[in-house]
């Protein structure tokens, strides 16, 4: 959205929302832009949440290290629960899916919980 279109819906000039967001952005509360990705253009439609725990919990805790160069994983978050680590990951099929699992239980010799994702409703 342009400064303009912004300082309409805010009732603010443009000169003003700008000094705004710069404000914002010195701060670091906003820490950068991003941009909308069609993952069914990029050939990556099935989403899915991969939730994992180490086989030993007595094991460094290098989960993430350890799985970073997995390019199909887009997220890694640290949880509370059951689980240690949950990873948003996008791939093209259901093989794709399960050849991930296999990489990632490799990699990191941890045990796996899959959900699938059927639709985004919103994000």
């Amino acid at each position: 959205m342009s400064y303009t279109d912004l300082g309409k819906a805010m009732g603010l000039s443009t000169s003003a929302v700008h000094q705004r967001v710069r404000r914002l952005e010195e701060r670091g509360v906003i820490t950068g832009y991003t941009a909308r990705v069609d993952h069914t253009q990029l050939g990556t439609p099935l989403t899915a949440f991969i939730s994992v725990a180490p086989f030993d919990p007595a094991a460094p805790d290098d989960i993430p290290d350890r799985l970073r160069s997995l390019p199909e994983i887009e997220a890694c978050y640290s949880v509370a629960g059951d689980m240690n680590y949950i990873l948003k990951v996008r791939v093209a099929a259901p093989t794709d899916l399960e050849e991930l699992l296999a990489s990632v239980r490799a990699a990191a010799n941890v045990s796996t919980r899959t959900t699938v994702v059927l639709s985004t409703p919103w994000e």
